[in-house]
């Protein structure tokens, strides 16, 4: 067979200690044959030398239109409290369609770099900043198809049912090609009522849900909860995503594992914004500061699908970030403390195999027939790559080279 692409001499993230590395042949966009020492002419070949080849890094949950904003927010005085919504709304009035477009499109071109081929991105809508978030980011669907595919969240980050006006540009948003649904219940005073509303949202659009949810040092009053209820009252289980929940890093162990089955059995999943939650969480006191971060290997060992996932980036909720979600999946294992292979390799799929899951991603994964989306980097294992923050050497969108990033060279005397 003639190919259009082949990577020779490369390891899967499968791949058995001692088995011997394979190439992999790309035809017309897709992955036509995975198998050692293929025959046949190729347009593009390129040498992996026994590295790692996986699907692209699935970024579950980022926000794209806030990102890159430090420069123009107060600076923070204090630890406690920490005003990171305050100050972000406070600045909301100076976001243009092209202002975003031009932050969003830097931040999305560094996590295309670091070998995202798959996005979700949440994106505000309320009064201040109207559709305007929408319209920026909706911009670069188009723009980057090239490289990654992107799907939109729309949500009310300072509140639904007492910010008037947030509900009309929810549904004007869902009308103009926002394809997932989100929420925000810490920011309103009636955090049911506003779950209750989106889940309502969701049925008439008949869209997916991604909800900001239980951020907090205290398990008590676990909105996840009323989720499961309504994910399985209204049969959207496998549709219903949660990030943060934060509050679950709180509670006794087996507490924890009694709301990990209710998510399970539910079809909840959840994601981990691991650099936020660490920089957010613990500032209620000033000694013995909690870690806030939830161990998504114990929820995923009951069943519940788990991503890691970058959130916000360069701006008053995680004044860091470079779009790595790898650097993400490291910092989250060594947190939460989990350090066998079996453990980090669950946390590799979190960026992977579940983050594909938690997105319904139909298509995903390196076998035949599949998209040609398609990472190489410098290590030869998924463990070892996640242990080092291995970089990405190149990256593919459907056959096409997308990424090139040399390997480090040392220049001894």
């Amino acid at each position: 067979m003639d190919f259009d692409l082949v990577l020779r001499d490369v390891r899967l993230a499968d791949a058995k200690p001692g088995q011997p590395s394979t190439d992999i042949g790309v035809k017309d966009g897709r992955i036509a044959a995975i198998a050692p020492r293929l025959g046949g002419s190729a347009q593009e070949q390129v040498q992996g030398g026994g590295r790692l080849v996986c699907a692209g890094f699935v970024e579950t949950h980022i926000h794209l239109d806030k990102s890159c904003i430090l420069a123009r927010c107060d600076c923070e005085t204090k630890r406690f409290p920490h005003l990171a919504m305050e100050r972000v709304s406070a600045v909301k009035h100076t976001f243009t369609v092209e202002d975003v477009t031009e932050r969003a499109a830097g931040t999305i071109e560094k996590c295309i770099g670091h070998g995202a081929t798959r996005m979700r991105t949440h994106v505000e809508v309320d009064p201040k900043v109207g559709l305007r978030g929408l319209e920026g980011v909706r911009a670069l669907i188009e723009r980057y198809r090239w490289a990654i595919d992107l799907e939109i969240c729309v949500m009310p980050q300072e509140g639904l049912l007492n910010n008037p006006g947030t509900d009309e540009l929810m549904v004007a948003a869902l009308k103009a090609g926002a394809t997932v649904v989100g929420a925000a219940p810490n920011y309103d005073t009636d955090r049911a009522g506003q779950i209750h509303r989106v889940f309502e949202m969701a049925r008439e659009f008949d869209v997916d849900i991604d909800m900001h949810l239980d951020s907090g040092a205290s398990a008590e009053e676990l909105d996840c909860l009323l989720v499961c209820d309504l994910a399985e009252k209204h049969g959207w289980g496998g549709r219903v995503a949660i990030g943060h929940v934060s509050k679950l890093a709180s509670m006794r162990q087996p507490d924890m594992d009694k709301v990990a089955r209710r998510l399970a059995d539910s079809g909840v999943a959840l994601t981990v914004l691991t650099a936020t939650d660490l920089y957010l969480g613990g500032r209620h006191t000033d000694h013995n500061v909690p870690r806030n971060v939830v161990d998504l290997n114990r929820l995923g060992e009951h069943g519940v699908v788990c991503s890691v996932a970058s959130n916000n980036i360069l701006n008053p909720f995680t004044p860091f970030g470079d779009g790595q979600l790898l650097r993400q999946a490291n910092m989250q294992a060594i947190v939460t403390q989990r350090g066998n292979d079996d453990e980090v390799r669950a946390i590799w799929d979190m960026t992977t195999s579940q983050a594909a899951k938690l997105m319904r991603l139909k298509d995903y994964g390196v076998a035949e027939g599949a998209p040609a989306d398609l990472v190489m980097l410098d290590a030869a294992d998924p463990v070892t790559a996640l242990r080092t923050v291995a970089p990405v050497l190149a990256a593919f969108k459907r056959g096409r080279r997308t990424v090139t990033r040399e390997p480090v060279r040392l220049h001894k005397p």
